[in-house]
Order: structure tokens, then sequence, then C-alpha cells
């Protein structure tokens, strides 16, 4: 996977972009905060569509696009809930554990709501897919994506007001490689459907 070139594209969206993208960001942590966090798993599948739009389309982001996923409510809640009992647990027992699901979470489901609202999977189908897009060779290629997704949020975090910036670059970061992932994906789905059958005894 061509990083350099992922890079790039989501510096140049970025830029192009800047005032919508920050305006979106900022209603969707703005409605995330007063919602206690209930409305924020569905304001980002539609955070997540919404810059994948843009990706596609060059259509900028508009703040009616965070509440375009609607129909996902009560799913992402439910997994928003199990998830927050399996980390509460995990932390419960000892620190490492909770850290250890919380990257599980982030190496296995980080393509689960671009699924959800591109592809129209269910949440399982979607935890599912994303899971072997996640496992695809070379299985290092995640690791670096999950590790710069959590570094640049991170920063984002750390200096407060810089998540407004951290949130949409890693975001079209994040997607630009399912974008990737999904057409190597359907590549392979192709081929194998036109690859001739063994012939009998073989």
């Amino acid at each position: 996977m061509d990083f350099k070139d992922i890079f790039n594209r989501s510096w140049k969206l970025f830029v192009a972009n800047l005032p919508a993208l920050i305006l979106s960001t900022l209603v969707y942590i703005a409605v995330s905060v007063v919602s206690l966090g209930i409305m924020a798993p569905v304001l980002t599948a539609g955070y997540m569509q919404s810059l994948l739009l843009l990706i596609r389309e060059e259509r900028k982001p508009e703040i009616r696009d965070l509440f375009s996923q609607m129909r996902l409510f009560f799913p992402l809640l439910a997994f928003l809930v199990a998830v927050i009992i399996v980390v509460s647990i995990g932390f419960g027992i000892l620190v490492l554990p909770g850290i250890g699901v919380i990257i599980a979470l982030s190496f296995f489901c980080l393509y689960m709501l671009p699924l959800m609202t591109d592809q129209g999977l269910g949440l399982i189908d979607a935890v599912k897919t994303s899971s072997r897009m996640a496992l695809e060779p070379p299985v290092s290629e995640q690791v670096a994506v999950v590790t710069v997704f959590l570094i640049i949020n991170s920063i984002g975090n750390s200096t407060g007001i810089g998540v407004l910036f951290t949130q949409p670059f890693a975001t079209l970061f994040i997607l630009l490689v399912y974008e990737r992932k999904r057409r190597r994906m359907i590549t392979f789905s192709t081929s194998a459907q036109n690859t001739p059958p063994p012939p009998p005894g073989a």
C-alpha cells in the first residue's frame, strides 16, 4: 500500500476543504458532547459517509450529512453499550486487558462504519467484513494504519482544539485506506469468480 500517496491525497483534500471540514467536525463534536455521547456513534457514521463522498465525488461536507444515517441509531447505540461494558470489564480486571480491548476494536472494526453506510451491511456483517479487511496480508499494513490513526487522534485529543484538525485528517486517511482495501477485495472476488474450476480428477 502506497502510504505516501494516501497521506498526500488526505492532505490535499483536507486543505482544499478546510472550512467545511472544521465546521462539520465542530458540530459533530458539540452534538456528541451535548447528547452525552448517545448521538456520537450515528453522527460518526454520517461524518464518515460525508467524507467518503468528498473523496469520491469531491462533494463538500455539509452539516446535514451528520444526521444522514439515523437509520443506524439503535444498532450503533447497542454496539456502543456493548463496547463500554467490555472495556469496563477489561479495565476492572486490570488496565492492560482494557487497553487490549480498545486496540483490538481499533484493529478489527476500523472499517465497520463505512461498510454499514457505504455498502449497506448490517452490524454483524460489517464487523466480519471489517475484520477480513484488517487481516488481509500483509497484516503489517493494518498495524501501520491503526498506529497512524491512533497517533493522529492522540495528538488532537491532547491539544484540545487541535482535534478540529486531526479528526477530519485522520478520517480522510482511514477512508482512503478503506477505498483501496475495498477495491482490492472486489478485484480478488472477481478474479476468483473468473478462475475456471479444476478438471475432474485433478
